[in-house]
């Protein structure tokens, strides 16, 4: 992935008084796996439709190959895409839904059998040209929608939030298969999801967006670690916040006191101020309880509640400054053996693997 191959420039899109979309900007590799991650209205959606040509942008241009889209009719653009809604065609069998876009752009019988085919191979689906979407579960059909899109080799493949009308575990299995394919084909695909789960299962980069604007684009680990704005930080991954004092900031760090002899350098984000109040994040699994104090600075809580799930335990706690901040064990860990609510005990924290937010 060297070749920055589809460029997004300054994307604006308004509806009358409403923004849904403002500066967007995005180059997009060729073979990434690329996700717009976001709520509901932050204009992931909207960024996506205007890829296709379903939607005109109020400004901004889009660039595949060096060469604008704007100008050509979505039915033109040769990009894939699957809905989440499957849109195929109820009175078609699978392999003629399959064999459609080859047909309209008049490809030879041999072409399209030939084709069909690979497709059917490529999601594994062999066996099952002959039957109608109705006779097929809802991950077969997305499965033939996705090979339907990719049946005349599109260069981008565009995904809007193609799994949310799946349960939990057919979705985990489309997404393993979703990998899979683009392993194997090597096509470029934007996926529009609300799920940060999926997000992080499937793609090689997520741009997260917030109110029309993207917040932070990186790779998983890279967001989840170093989120820059609040919202990246609750949006990924599981996250505590508490308030501290700002003593002083130097070099991206910021002194902060949680009160007490609990004084710590953290990074920090935004316009810190000596003498302002600021939110420190912390992650829950990265916090560390123990019934004895074992360091300087430690915070002493209260056990409010223990919640066992699965491979982990979660343990809510409150500070004596009736802040809540959750910590995430594993099961089994000596910490929680014998824990019970209104226990007192001791947290602590890596200040490395902490942010500040002002």
């Amino acid at each position: 992935m060297n070749e920055s191959f589809l460029q997004i420039r300054g994307i604006r899109k308004e509806y009358g008084p409403v923004v849904a979309v403002q500066d967007v900007n995005l180059e997009v590799q060729r073979g990434e796996f690329l996700t717009f991650l976001g709520p509901s209205g932050s204009g992931k959606s909207t960024t996506l439709y205007i890829l296709a040509g379903f939607e005109n942008p109020t400004k901004g241009d889009i660039l595949l190959n060096g060469q604008t889209l704007l100008s050509t009719p979505s039915h033109k653009r040769n990009i894939g895409m699957v809905f989440q809604r499957y849109t195929l065609f109820p009175h078609l069998t699978v392999g003629e839904n399959i064999a459609f876009p080859l047909k309209v752009r008049r490809k030879s019988k041999a072409e399209v059998d030939s084709k069909v085919k690979e497709m059917l191979r490529l999601v594994r689906l062999e066996g099952f040209e002959d039957r109608k979407p109705a006779q097929m579960s809802g991950g077969q059909q997305q499965r033939v929608a996705l090979a339907r899109a990719l049946a005349y080799d599109p260069p981008v493949l565009l995904m809007d939030e193609p799994l949310s009308a799946l349960d939990k575990k057919l979705r985990e299995e489309i997404q393993h298969e979703i990998r899979r394919i683009h392993q194997q084909t090597e096509v470029t695909i934007l996926y529009v999801t609300h799920d940060q789960e999926e997000a992080l299962r499937l793609s090689d980069r997520i741009a997260v967006f917030s109110k029309g604007v993207i917040d932070q684009i990186g790779t998983g680990p890279e967001l989840y670690a170093h989120p820059r704005t609040r919202f990246v930080a609750e949006f990924i991954g599981d996250s505590d916040f508490i308030s501290c004092d700002l003593l002083s900031s130097t070099d991206g760090h910021a002194t902060i006191s949680l009160g007490g002899d609990s004084v710590f350098r953290i990074p920090v984000h935004g316009n810190a101020i000596s003498g302002k109040r600021g939110a420190l994040m912390l992650r829950p699994e990265r916090i560390r309880l123990s019934r004895n104090r074992v360091q300087e600075g430690s915070l002493a809580a209260t056990v409010s509640d223990i919640t066992f799930l699965g491979n982990n335990v979660h343990v809510a706690t409150e500070t004596a400054a009736g802040e809540s901040l959750a910590v995430r064990l594993p099961f089994g860990h000596e910490a929680i053996t014998g824990l019970s609510r209104g226990e007192q005990v001791h947290l602590d924290f890596d200040p490395d693997a902490a942010h500040v937010f002002c």
